[in-house]
């Protein structure tokens, strides 16, 4: 099995910043991609950033993300980080990890989702 867990999550002023972490373990063979979902209240979820493993490790950002949030992921420890910045209070959300993991050479790779993260941005 797999799981992953995020934190750093909390409250911010707006303009603020926050750094989120999100760690994968279990039995894992390959991780695909690793990125960021938020779902505010009454609305669905949506992609935030990821990174998508392969040659390039190719990154695809949201365009609300694009000039104030910034993913990175460390592959040797199957872990994501979302830098935010300039929080705004529209970005109050739950942030969820996201995998696309493999757990062994013969199967395909499978959705995962972390327990979520709050973000609360007000004054």
């Amino acid at each position: 099995q797999v799981q992953l867990v995020e934190s750093g999550g909390g409250w911010v002023q707006p303009g603020g910043s926050l750094r989120l972490t999100c760690v994968a373990s279990g039995t894992i063979f390959n991780v695909h991609s690793m990125g960021w979902y938020r779902q505010a209240p009454e609305k669905q979820r949506e992609l935030v950033a990821r990174v998508i493993s392969g040659g390039r490790g190719t990154i695809e950002y949201a365009d609300f993300a694009k000039d104030r949030f910034i993913i990175s992921r460390d592959h040797a420890k199957n872990m994501v980080y979302l830098a935010l910045d300039s929080l705004k209070p529209e970005d109050t959300a739950v942030y969820y990890c996201h995998g696309d993991i493999q757990t062994n050479w013969a199967r395909s790779p499978m959705p995962y989702w972390g327990q979520g993260t709050q973000v609360t941005v007000s004054s």
